[in-house]
């Protein structure tokens, strides 16, 4: 027999025995059938009284589980909708197993939405610093409601392919800044511009990798290299005609040295 039967069948018979005990006491003292009646009554109401205050207490839980079934299910649909997964699927069970499945599966999933958002928070922040940089667009993503996995996993890859692009203007800004300020010492060229400034004086951190500054750089550099280039043509011009001065006026070799020193 069931364990929880047998308590029953048990606490039947303690009844039985205690009732037989009040009647053996009631016959032993002399009461009357009409006050035993009365006395029989008062123990039944009590016993009454005590398992119907038992029972309610038992309808009452189920009552809340029951309401907390309904709620967990509503939730449930919710979250599923917000997390874009498929209608919840419950199994048959007792209503006490089936109210802990459920309050399990709405921790697992509220955690799972949690954890999507704070995801999606910490890609919006990195998303930002890295567009300031760069000055690129923002990742269109709808910020009202749950991500998928599918548009994390895009925002994942973007991110780290503005990192890389980051990392790729970042290098070729250093090596040309280093060109070009080498090219100015070279050409005696002081900045005249805010872009040459900014170029030369700014932090390398806070400069900003935009395409158009990264071009405008490329762009510097090459009218620096030209003028370069112009300045050896005119030198390299002007030695020519100095030898062909010596040659004409046939100045001497010691007197070409000590003239190439100054």
């Amino acid at each position: 027999a069931v364990p929880s039967e047998v308590l029953a069948a048990e606490a039947v018979s303690c009844l039985n025995r205690a009732m037989a005990a009040l009647r053996d006491i009631w016959e032993e003292i002399g009461i009357p059938e009409e006050q035993r009646l009365e006395r029989t009554d008062v123990v039944r109401k009590h016993i009454k009284s005590l398992l119907d205050m038992m029972v309610a207490e038992e309808e009452s839980l189920k009552e809340r589980l029951l309401k907390s079934i309904a709620l967990c299910r509503k939730e449930l649909d919710t979250l599923c909708r917000e997390l874009q997964l498929g209608p919840f699927e419950t199994e048959e069970s007792t209503i006490l197993q089936m109210e802990k499945n459920l309050r399990t599966c709405v921790e697992v999933l509220q955690k799972q939405k949690r954890d999507r958002k704070q995801e999606l928070k910490a890609l919006q922040e990195q998303d930002r610093a890295l567009c300031d940089i760069l000055c690129t667009a923002l990742f269109a993503i709808d910020t009202a409601s749950v991500p998928s996995l599918d548009d994390l996993d895009r925002y994942r890859r973007h991110v780290a392919s503005l990192n890389s692009l980051k990392e790729q203007r970042r290098e070729e800004f250093v090596t040309n800044k280093r060109q070009i300020i080498l090219l100015m010492e070279e050409l005696d060229h002081t900045p005249d511009t805010s872009f040459e400034r900014d170029v030369v004086c700014e932090d390398e951190e806070a400069f900003c990798l935009s395409e158009d500054n990264i071009m405008a750089l490329q762009s510097l550099l090459q009218q620096l290299e030209a003028r370069r280039a112009l300045n050896e043509a005119v030198c390299a011009e002007l030695r020519a005609r100095i030898l062909a001065l010596w040659e004409r006026l046939q100045v001497p070799e010691q007197e070409r040295e000590a003239s190439a020193v100054h």
